[in-house]
Formats: C-alpha cells, sequence, structure tokens
C-alpha cells in the first residue's frame, strides 16, 4: 500500500492498494463519519464492482443507495446531474452524508460535481476504476459536465476526502480503454518528467503500471498542493488538452474518446510548436510514434479553421486570447498566451 498526501485547502489521502476496493469501507469509515452513503456509478462498472463495493460500505455501518447512468460522455450532461439531485433527495441524504464516485473519467466529474453543488457541497470519495481517471481525473477537485459549447464548462473545484486507487479494476477493462488512459500518462512525461516518457518508449507500460500510477498521480499531487485552482502551473496539465477538447466536442462527445482527442491534441500542437522555434526538433515525431505504439491516433482530418473555431469557445479562454500549455523539450513545459485570432494560423502545418 502506498499512500501520498494532496496538501489543498482540504487535505486528503490517495491511496494506492491492489484489492481495496474490496474493503473500501473500512478505509472510508477513517475520514467520513456520514450515516448514509450515495454510490454513483454506470452501467459498465456497478454490475462489476457495485456489489463489492455495496457491501464493503455496509457492513462499515453505512446506509447504502446507488445510482448508475448511461456509460459514456454522451451522459455527462445537466440532465444527468439533475437526476442525480433527484436521487439524493429522494433517499434523504443530507450536507453529512457522502457521495462516492466508483468510475472512469466521467462518473468521478459528475459525481464530484454534484457533491459540489447538491446542498451547496457534501464530501465525495473517489474510486476510480480507469487508468486516466486512476493517472488523472480522480486527483485534484475539478468536476463537471459538458455543455453544447463545449467541454466541461460547467463545473467547480471540489476536493475529495479520500482517493481510492486499485489498478486490479485495469484487468476488467477492453484494451481500448487502457490505450486511452496511456494518452494522460503520455501528458506527463511530456511535461514534467522525461524519465517517464524515456520509460514508456522501452518498455510495454502495463508491466509496470503499479509505479506507472503512483508516478503520475506524484506529479499530479504537486501541481495540484502548489496551484489548486490553476492560477499558474497547473495549467500545464491542460497540455494537448486545447485542441483535444476542441475535437471531441466537434465529434459530438462520441465517436472520439478524451484520450483519442488529447494524443491528436499533443501532437498537433507540439508540430506546431515546433514549426514555431519554441520546441525542440524532433519532440513532436517522438510524441507522434509514442502514441502510435499505445494505438492512439496522431491527427485528425478535420480542417485546422473548424479545429480552432471549437477551441476558441474552451475555458481557457481569458478575453481575446488563449493560454496554450506547449513544451520547451521532452520534460520540460511551459505557458504561452496566444491571440485566438492567430490560433488557426499557429496550428497549420
Amino acid at each position: 500500500m502506498r499512500t501520498l498526501k494532496v496538501e489543498t485547502g482540504r487535505p486528503y489521502d490517495i491511496i494506492i492498494k491492489n484489492g481495496i476496493i474490496d474493503n473500501c469501507g473500512e478505509f472510508i469509515k477513517k475520514v467520513s463519519k456520514a450515516m448514509r452513503v450515495a454510490v454513483i456509478s454506470d452501467t459498465n462498472v456497478f454490475p462489476i464492482y457495485g456489489d463489492k463495493v455495496v457491501n464493503s460500505l455496509t457492513n462499515s455501518g453505512y446506509q447504502v443507495y446507488s445510482f448508475t447512468f448511461e456509460a459514456g460522455e454522451k451522459s455527462k450532461n445537466l440532465t444527468t446531474i439533475s437526476k442525480m439531485y433527484d436521487f439524493l433527495a429522494e433517499n434523504h441524504i443530507t450536507r453529512t452524508d457522502l457521495i462516492v464516485a466508483l468510475g472512469g473519467g466521467v462518473t468521478g466529474d459528475m459525481a464530484g460535481f454534484a457533491a459540489a453543488s447538491y446542498l451547496r457541497g457534501i464530501d465525495f470519495v473517489q474510486i476510480p476504476t480507469s487508468l486516466l481517471a486512476q493517472v488523472d481525473s480522480s486527483v485534484g477537485g475539478k468536476t463537471g459536465v459538458d455543455i453544447g459549447a463545449g467541454k466541461n464548462l460547467v463545473g467547480a473545484f471540489w476536493q475529495p476526502v479520500l482517493v481510492l486507487i486499485d489498478s486490479n479494476t485495469l484487468d476488467t477493462l477492453p484494451p481500448y480503454y487502457f490505450e486511452d488512459g496511456m494518452a494522460e500518462v503520455i501528458k506527463y512525461g511530456c511535461i514534467k518528467d522525461k524519465s517517464l516518457f524515456d520509460k514508456l518508449e522501452k518498455v510495454n507500460a502495463a508491466d509496470c503500471i503499479d509505479d506507472i500510477i503512483y508516478n503520475c498521480v506524484a506529479i499530479k499531487r504537486d501541481v495540484v498542493s502548489r496551484d489548486e485552482r490553476e492560477k499558474g502551473e497547473r495549467a500545464l496539465l491542460n497540455f494537448g488538452h486545447t485542441l483535444g477538447h476542441a475535437l471531441e466536442k466537434i465529434n459530438n462527445f462520441t465517436s472520439l474518446s478524451h484520450g483519442q482527442a488529447v494524443a491528436i491534441g499533443m501532437c498537433m500542437i507540439t508540430k506546431a510548436s515546433e514549426k514555431a522555434g519554441l520546441t525542440e526538433k524532433g519532440s513532436a515525431k517522438r510524441i507522434e510514434n509514442l502514441c502510435k505504439k499505445y494505438n492512439l491516433p496522431t491527427y485528425s482530418e478535420i480542417s485546422k479553421t473548424e479545429i480552432a473555431r471549437a477551441a476558441s469557445s474552451d475555458k481557457k479562454t481569458n478575453g481575446s486570447s488563449i493560454k496554450l500549455a506547449l513544451l520547451k523539450e521532452i520534460g520540460e513545459s511551459y505557458l504561452e498566451k496566444i491571440e485566438i485570432s492567430k490560433l488557426e494560423d499557429f496550428i497549420s502545418e
């Protein structure tokens, strides 16, 4: 078992332990005096792990209620959140009770947003079951939903009281989901850890996934502890995401997954920054080759005009400019402000 503490306004632990789902109630009991627990999950994850989590929570003395929604990014909207609110109210969940998010990034983002906004804020625990959620979205307190204008445009910063990571859950996922999560792993190597990037090139990530999860979580823990509300350094975690979110929006959050979109976004933005002389030459090719190694796409046939237009409504815009996370070289990143009107020219090859 390995534990990392996130030093935010509300400090909390991230516990990484194989099999921790089976006795999650024991760990949650140490941080929550709630009477009732609402387990929020999706139609893919709950049939696999729902009984284990509910039984463990029940054995720890909680009254447990469960809510499931249709799996997929298409459910990540205010309509689903409204149904969550009704569920919480019908089961008399109070300010001293608890939400447990059981699932991938979509589940964590929505359950966290419901926790942040229901009764103006109740505690929640993250139990991420996908690689993407384990290495990235479950840590740091970003919650939210998509609206027609773009991805994650409605949300709140709301830190969990505990994160429980069990890499055994990855064994039940199709390879597609592992590959999807690898985009975020590659991102961490790109922005903060050249040795991680080098390692991913040389080995099969699945063979040392526990160490990789710990490495990525430690990087994000450090960044979030220094910049909880993304006033500066935390924006580096958006590397590849500005264009990636634009691609997700153009594809109506259905035909392109988050990891796939981020992979394309990383390749596209690094080609552009190399062309502009801002990034060490050869970096884009290394990122492209690593993405291909993990079966991630590296380009899109969508026009740069359409991508730039969709990116202009990204939450990272500020007035007439947008803040881009770029690389000086693999392992070293920085923020560059660019006028939105010049974004299309910047990303055009």
